[in-house]
């Protein structure tokens, strides 16, 4: 089934959200592991080249999201789920859905604060809509690098929460969002 239903999440929205999961953690690591890099090191220029083009696909992958989710219903919470814990995902994907556009928002300014534009896999590029002084590029760098570990720490918890639900409550919160025959 292609489309989500009262029960459970489609296909596009499962692809959709283990996409980014690991986009998400591919692109703290690399992210992370670039911060170490000198200007000789081989991977200098190669590892920004990736991580700039799959954070502009993480966000054409959030806005995607966003749009196929307001077109398809929403899984109804399983019955076994208390109130709070109802609202407390509510707000929970929400501030990751948050974390994310800021995260995108902060890479495309401290990318383009030159005024030059990012190359999207060669394809086509992505122009820079305004150049930024060095204390803005700097202010970009740094809620860059802590919303990056500040997502990461909630998306590990999002996680520990579903196993929690799988193998401690024994429900289908998890199964919801794989990939089933």
């Amino acid at each position: 089934m292609i489309r989500n239903t009262t029960n459970t999440y489609g296909l596009i929205s499962v692809l959709l959200h283990w996409g980014m999961a690991v986009a998400l953690f591919g692109l703290f690591s690399v992210g992370l592991y670039m911060t170490d890099l000198t200007y000789y090191d081989s991977l200098y220029h190669v590892l920004p080249w990736w991580h700039k083009g799959i954070g502009l696909l993480m966000f054409a992958l959030l806005l995607a999201r966003f749009l196929w989710s307001h077109s398809n219903p929403k899984p109804q919470p399983l019955a076994t789920h208390k109130p709070w814990e109802v609202t407390l995902a509510s707000i929970a994907h929400r501030l990751l859905y948050l974390l994310i556009l800021i995260l995108c928002i902060s890479g495309y300014l401290i990318s383009t604060a030159k005024g030059k534009g990012i190359d999207f896999f060669g394809w086509f590029e992505i122009p820079a809509l305004t150049k930024l002084s060095s204390d803005n590029s700097d202010l970009a760098g740094l809620i860059h690098f802590y919303l990056a570990w500040t997502l990461i720490i909630f998306a590990s918890v999002h996680a520990a929460a579903a196993l929690k639900h799988h193998f401690i409550d024994h429900d289908k919160t998890l199964s919801n969002i794989t990939l089933r025959k």
